[in-house]
């Protein structure tokens, strides 16, 4: 037996159905215990301290220069994904991709609990305008070329630390293999206009993006009342995952050689 990638899968254990029954509900049982456990580490996730954000950055966009403040759009949370695409290469990364794939569905819901989302990546804007036209994303990319805010931030990193192996990707656990990887960082601005960082997470735990600690919707708020009086309307149609969608026309992620430290194999 074969998967649609061709992986082949070996066969596996079968037992009559009294037996998987019992063998599910002491998985379930861990599972709930499993549960309950990250319920707690998204509070404490909530409780961690926050920095506050004095450095100005100014990022490249299709219409121009973008404040760091702007990226709020009016909501008081943004969210920041760092999309790994260094100047040098011709197009995005192909995991990053994935994720992409999935934003613009996404965005209506978070808006309505005073979150905005945005991508940033070190490519110049004439690159990420063309990369994201070519895969008919619409989510707001900005270019942070000039800046230091992926560097800032734990997404790109020198010559000298990736060549020495230093430990300073994922909060300084791990080498980071390339001169940028992906993450996401999430950042408060009070009403004052003082902005804030107050959470970051990389590598295999950014995959975890639906448990980003975000300040809850207030009880009166957006996220609290029905669609209706949020002014969403009717629920939305169902968001076709990519691996579903039928091909578009030069779409393909990966016509050009990169190496990207998630796979050991290059991306073509």
């Amino acid at each position: 037996m074969t998967n649609e990638a061709g992986t082949r899968i070996s066969v596996h254990e079968v037992v009559p159905r009294d037996e998987w029954m019992e063998r599910r509900r002491e998985l379930l049982a861990r599972e709930k215990e499993f549960t309950r456990a990250r319920d707690e580490l998204s509070r404490q996730r909530r409780e961690l301290p926050w920095v506050k954000v004095d450095k100005r950055y100014l990022f490249d966009g299709p219409n121009g220069s973008v404040s760091l403040a702007d990226l709020f759009d009016g909501r008081s949370q943004l969210i920041v994904y760092h999309f790994m695409y260094p100047p040098d290469w011709e197009e995005g990364c192909l995991h990053c991709s994935f994720w992409a794939d999935h934003y613009d569905g996404m965005q209506v819901h978070l808006n309505h609990r005073d979150v905005t989302f945005a991508v940033i990546s070190r490519a110049p804007i004439a690159k990420i305008s063309e990369f994201q036209q070519r895969m008919g994303w619409r989510f707001t990319w900005l270019s942070s070329f000039h800046t230091d805010f992926n560097y800032d931030f734990g997404a790109s990193f020198n010559p000298q630390d990736v060549d020495s192996g230093a430990k300073v990707y994922n909060v300084g656990t791990m080498e980071p293999g390339g001169s940028d990887r992906e993450g996401a960082s999430v950042f408060y601005k009070d009403e004052t206009g003082a902005i804030f960082h107050t959470y970051s997470t990389y590598a295999r735990h950014r995959h975890a993006q639906h448990d980003i600690p975000v300040a809850r919707p207030r009880p009166e708020g957006p996220g609290r009342r029905s669609r209706r009086r949020a002014g969403l309307g009717a629920p939305p149609r169902p968001v076709r995952l990519s691996s579903c969608a039928p091909p578009h026309r030069g779409r393909q992620v990966g016509s050009g050689p990169q190496t990207c430290p998630n796979r050991r194999s290059l991306i073509r």
